[in-house]
């Protein structure tokens, strides 16, 4: 039932990790093309969909050939490593932001990173970190992967037996989980910046997109031009899209954009993942899918660097989130001077890279070791 690693999805998660890593560096002219620029949705959903996919492509598999205890046993075991990985990559973090803001005047880089809490208590701040409730920025994805994750097992058997009734009852708590304040408790705002109560619909999406990638798929004769879904979800990602860029000229927005529609739209939240935050990404996933079916696209050298980096998308995530304030403060030593943004951005994506190539490599040769040993 459950076939080999897809490539595609690799590579969007490697390119959504960049991505992340250039939103996070402030004045970044790079994060100008990522996706938030261009629809209301951004890398956050690509994240959490492509995370729900492959767990339940990963673990769908365990679950087929060893059993459901083995399974749960296996993915609470790496819902704990990604626990005891947030635990230390805050500590990495809180130690890089400290020295880069001793070497920068111009702005408070404790203050971007959201680290104040750590300043004004400490001890209450760790007891925090170890219960997930302090989360500087760039942190906010790991624990809600973690909470997401250390759930499946609830699911996976019902997904994958029953993948409508999930998703339905996955839906009703999405619908309800704003209307009566479900979220948990954090520092910052007082609850979570990604609610896990309605993030979860998109896990589960994703999960169930991995299922029925593993069926036998009709082949569509008819032209993607007399495909009405495609045509609709098409339409919705351009209509997105011109609404975002006109957010850069609100005098422009005000008077050209409906009440109506207006209405209708905002407020677009982000922590409870607004309907046309979630429709815009489906509908951009979809016409993904449709305009890159096959994967011969994958094998050019650009696209398998990307591809390793979302091989390994823990390891290259926290790279990059260690990067992220030391290419600000390096840019706020030059006062960021526009190529220094260039470079940093790029320097920083090539080395999130060349992560993922060493950690490629190093696999291959380790395993003929352990298959010689064994």
């Amino acid at each position: 039932m459950f076939n080999g690693r897809d490539p595609r999805i690799d590579f969007f998660r490697g390119l959504a990790l960049i991505f992340i890593f250039w939103d996070h560096v402030p004045h970044n002219p790079l994060g100008q093309i990522t996706l938030r620029n261009i629809g209301f949705s951004d890398a956050a959903e690509v994240f959490v969909f492509l995370a729900g996919f492959a767990a339940v492509l990963a673990y769908g598999k365990i679950l087929q050939r060893e059993g459901y205890w083995i399974t749960c046993v296996k993915i609470l075991r790496r819902a704990w490593v990604l626990y005891v990985v947030h635990i230390f990559l805050l500590a990495m973090l809180m130690g890089i932001v400290f020295f880069a803001n001793s070497h920068v005047e111009t702005r408070d880089l404790v203050q971007e990173m959201g680290l104040t809490h750590f300043i004004s208590n400490p001890q209450q701040a760790l007891t925090d970190e170890l219960l997930l409730r302090f989360k500087p920025n760039l942190m906010d994805p790991l624990p809600l992967y973690i909470v997401l994750l250390a759930g499946l097992p609830l699911v996976l058997p019902l997904l994958v037996r029953k993948a409508w009734a999930v998703v339905a009852v996955s839906l009703a708590v999405y619908l309800l989980a704003p209307k009566l304040g479900w979220n948990l408790s954090a520092i910052a705002d007082g609850v979570w910046y990604f609610n896990p109560v309605t993030w979860q619909l998109l896990f589960v999406l994703g999960g169930a997109a991995a299922l029925h990638s593993q069926k036998p798929q009709p082949v569509q004769r008819r032209p993607l031009s007399r495909q009405p879904l495609f045509i609709a979800a098409a339409s919705y990602v351009v209509m997105a899209g011109i609404i975002t860029v006109s957010w850069r000229w609100p005098e422009i927005h005000d008077a050209v954009m409906p009440a109506a529609l207006s209405d209708l739209l905002y407020p677009i939240s982000k922590t409870d993942l607004s309907p046309v935050r979630l429709l815009h990404f489906l509908a951009l996933a979809y016409v993904t899918a449709k305009l890159l079916p096959g994967r011969v696209w994958t094998q050019n050298w650009l696209a398998q660097q990307t591809c390793r980096m979302g091989r390994y998308s823990l390891e290259v995530f926290c790279l990059g989130v260690l990067l992220a304030p030391l290419a600000d403060m390096v840019n706020a030593m030059t006062n960021d001077a526009f190529a220094m943004q260039i470079f940093t951005a790029l320097v920083g994506a090539g080395l999130m890279a060349l992560l993922g190539a060493w950690l490629d490599l190093n696999k291959r040769l380790t395993q003929p070791a352990r298959v010689a040993t064994a």
